[in-house]
């Protein structure tokens, strides 16, 4: 993964091997960043390196099922999801190696003056609801289509039971070149970090690890005071591209005055939660009911197969109330299924007609198959609510998370390990429990963000980091 500004290039390398004495098909279903552009596709088998080409995907496969056919070495990269691909390797020989090389650029996720990426490992058992739609597989998930998850076979690989050991193991190295000094670190994986000429170079402190968790990197760099500016160039064909970055100053955080809110919080109980995705969410939970003021009002809904609600309507937050929530929260156990439309239905439809500000948050680990007919539905009945989601667990589905919660002019936020439950949630809080206005507005770009001032009159200030690129074409 190579880091320059707010763009990040990464390279993947996966390497199939075929240990029998049979000529064979390798197919690989993995995860990808869900905002990340793929753009270069090779396959080298020895000293030969096969460039891939864009085609629709009907004809790219056409393609490859004749390459195939005809005994031909062939490769066929397929998008799923938006985060996930299927890699497909043809006439892999007795004892063969082959190389699949894919590169693609994306966005750096930017939070409360922090960067950081996340490289996804694990494409999680999903949850396929619907009635089976063909008789037989179509392809080779566990899964079958079904008329809510038509394509519920190409995105349910078999997955390797924890206890038959490790497999699949990776190696990552990190560049980044933030234009500023940084302080570097990853919740998710022990590393080790190097810095020549302001570049710093971030490896695995093991050499090798299993492909069981994302891979997590975050870094805050040290702007000072005042404002602060990097310029980043670079050369192709003979032209000179250039990006400027301004990054915003460090501010004290300002004093904000609370206003009344109704929470509903939507906890996942889903059998895919089980283990310490439930404890985390749990745990995340219990912290959000204490911070409520006496002033708020609030409801619990869980779901698995069923959804169930503590309360029949929100409740005033008194001492009694977070006794009885509390309580409910250490009942929950994981099982059943993720049917997470009907919780959002509870939540949604029971709306008050008071000043409160209406804010859901919702905790899973969005391990579901059909996440178009939840968007559909928060599209279509948001009304004075915003939706927050918060992502648990080693490797939740980014994808659902960020999106049901640009539908729900909320934001997401993604907790992988216990250690970061209170700083992650202490900083969702912080934005929750001083909303600017009372009513929902569009969703914020990603370079301003309205101070409470704009109660009375629009006052703006810089809180994201600004890009500015210069192209050729543009500007000799």
């Amino acid at each position: 993964i190579r880091v320059t500004g707010l763009i990040a290039r990464t390279t993947v390398t996966q390497y199939f091997m075929n240990p029998s004495a049979d000529w064979i098909e390798g197919i690989y279903v993995f995860p990808l960043p869900e905002m990340s552009a793929v753009d270069t596709l090779k396959m080298i088998i020895g000293e030969r390196t096969v460039i891939g080409e864009i085609e629709e995907r009907s004809e790219a496969k056409k393609i490859y099922e004749q390459a195939k056919s005809d005994g031909k070495k062939a490769a066929l990269l397929e998008q799923e999801r938006p985060n996930i691909f299927t890699s497909s390797v043809a006439n892999i020989g007795p004892n063969e190696q082959v190389a699949i090389t894919i590169e693609y650029q994306e966005e750096l996720r930017y939070d409360q003056g922090e960067f950081s990426v996340r490289f996804p490992m694990v494409v999680g058992p999903r949850y396929i609801p619907g009635a089976t739609a063909i008789s037989s597989f179509s392809s080779n998930g566990w899964s079958r289509d079904t008329d809510q998850v038509p394509d519920a076979s190409r995105i349910t690989p078999p997955v390797h039971h924890p206890k038959k050991g490790s497999i699949n193991p990776v190696s990552i190295t990190v560049t980044i070149d933030a234009g500023f000094a940084a302080v570097i670190e990853s919740p998710s994986h022990q590393i080790k970090t190097t810095e020549s000429d302001s570049i710093y170079t971030i490896k695995l402190s093991s050499l090798r690890v299993p492909a069981d968790s994302d891979f997590i990197l975050e870094w805050r760099p040290t702007v000072g005071d005042a404002p602060n500016a990097a310029l980043f160039s670079d050369e192709f064909s003979g032209d000179t591209y250039a990006l400027l970055m301004v990054m915003p100053p460090i501010e004290e955080e300002a004093e904000h005055s609370r206003l009344p809110r109704e929470t509903i919080f939507i906890i996942d109980t889903s059998g895919s939660m089980e283990g310490t995705s439930l404890q985390q969410a749990k745990a995340s939970l219990r912290m959000a009911v204490n911070r409520l003021d006496a002033k708020d009002s609030f409801n619990i809904i869980q779901f698995n197969s069923y959804t169930q609600s503590l309360f029949p309507t929100s409740q005033v937050a008194t001492k009694g109330n977070i006794g009885k929530a509390l309580r409910y929260v250490d009942s929950f156990a994981a099982n059943g299924g993720t049917e997470m439309l009907s919780a959002l239905q509870s939540a949604l439809t029971n709306q008050g007609r008071d000043e409160k500000v209406r804010q859901v948050i919702f905790i899973t680990d969005g391990s579901v198959g059909n996440e178009e007919a939840v968007f559909r539905y928060i599209k279509q009945n948001l009304g004075g609510s915003r939706l927050f989601t918060v992502g648990i667990g080693s490797a939740p589905n980014s994808y659902f998370m960020r999106k049901a919660a640009e539908y729900g002019l909320g934001t997401f936020t993604y907790i992988g390990y216990a250690s970061e439950i209170k700083k992650k949630m202490v900083d969702l809080f912080s934005k929750l429990e001083s909303p600017t206005s009372l009513t929902p507005g569009p969703p914020k770009n990603n370079f301003v963000d309205r101070t409470k001032s704009d109660l009375f009159h629009p006052v703006w200030r810089i809180t994201s980091p600004i890009i500015c690129s210069a192209f050729p074409e543009e500007y000799p």
